[in-house]
């Protein structure tokens, strides 16, 4: 006979093994040691019988658990081979969901165990639900290559839809322009970004042997080169910096931005322009290059290499977006000559009217 067990403790059966969890009506379940004699166990119920809800000390190397199966994940070749900024970022997210959820078992996800213990509690950030699902994704394809799993369990699950860094508008532009003059650190910064579409990371530290004979530049994020020609509102631009430093920006102490600090003084520029707009940021310049150009009738492979992109879906977004745009003004221009050209086969004068013919016959 199984040993009688505490109140509002239970016995949960997944994949042929036992798991024991503290539960009240249809409140969530806290997960409690397997042996309920142990002084573990104790201290654990005790503690959810007053509303604590830490988890229990699981090892991360218990086979089938989510904490083993990103421990695996991450002595693969394919993680090894990640550059040093994706791997920073991988690995932040996954220790994220080691933390968090490194002691469920890989065989007991499903799709509304993934949805409500996951991502439900993301659901007021957005960015992190979507990036979470996106490496939790990764996580599954590898389980099911290991056999941990049968079947993808997030099948089915939306992506959660975040908010996307927006391009500058032309008055945003005209509003940075008018407060920061050529010459000024916040109007080469500007220039650099609007004309070689570098993000942060890429422009603060941009030196001027990249600049001088052409924008060409290894992008951090991808590690894709970027070589393109130095375009002329650029050009003015950089004729009129100072050339303090090997690094094109510096700070007031004459030393090179780090990432958090360039990333501060552009937003305080764009305060000091009158843009109130916290949607308006530094990365949107790079969104707006690819509009430009898209507006310019460059074709998508054009704003691929000159935005540094590895796959052509993004750059395909700004040449849709913009020949939908250059459509739908040609289709005005086409039925206004149409209606000009067009004369009534019956003047509205002459309608319900027999008109007689005037016209003499010759004898």
């Amino acid at each position: 006979m199984p040993r009688k067990l505490p109140p509002n403790v239970e016995r949960n059966h997944v994949k042929g093994k036992t798991y024991l969890s503290f539960r009240i009506g249809k409140g969530a379940r806290i997960r409690l040691p397997d042996d309920p004699t142990t002084p573990e166990f104790r201290a654990a119920y005790a503690a959810a019988m007053v509303g604590q809800t830490s988890k229990p000390s699981i090892r991360q190397d218990d086979p089938g658990s989510i904490g083993a199966l990103i421990a695996s994940y991450k002595a693969t070749g394919q993680y090894r081979a990640l550059s040093e900024t994706s791997k920073e970022g991988y690995s932040s997210r996954l220790e994220q969901i080691r933390v968090d959820h490194g002691h469920r078992q890989v065989a007991g996800l499903t799709q509304e165990r993934i949805q409500s213990f996951i991502l439900d509690p993301l659901a007021d950030r957005p960015g992190a639900a979507l990036d979470t699902l996106k490496k939790l994704r990764i996580l599954i394809k590898h389980g099911i290559g290991k056999g941990w799993l049968k079947h993808d369990p997030s099948l089915g699950i939306k992506r959660p839809k975040g908010k996307e860094i927006r391009a500058w508008t032309d008055a945003e532009l005209a509003a940075y322009e008018r407060r920061w003059a050529i010459g000024t650190k916040q109007r080469t910064a500007y220039a650099l970004m609007l004309n070689m579409g570098t993000a942060r990371v890429d422009t603060h530290r941009l030196t001027w042997h990249q600049v001088d004979a052409a924008a060409c530049y290894r992008r951090h994020k991808t590690g894709v080169e970027v070589d393109m020609a130095i375009s002329e509102d650029l050009e003015k631009a950089l004729a009129a910096t100072p050339r303090k430093h090997v690094c094109v920006l510096v700070t007031e102490w004459g030393k090179p931005f780090t990432v958090d600090g360039f990333s501060g003084f552009m937003r305080d520029a764009i305060q000091a322009a009158g843009i109130s707009d916290l949607t308006c940021r530094p990365h949107g310049l790079r969104k707006t290059l690819g509009r430009l150009l898209a507006d310019a009738g460059c074709s998508a492979h054009d704003i691929m290499a000159a935005l540094g992109h590895k796959t052509l879906a993004e750059a395909e977004r700004y040449t849709r977006e913009a020949d939908r745009k250059r459509g739908g003004k040609r289709a005005v221009v086409k039925l206004n000559e149409h209606r000009a050209n067009k004369s009534p086969q019956t003047a509205f004068t002459g309608l319900g009217k027999i008109v007689k013919n005037e016209r003499k016959t010759t004898p």
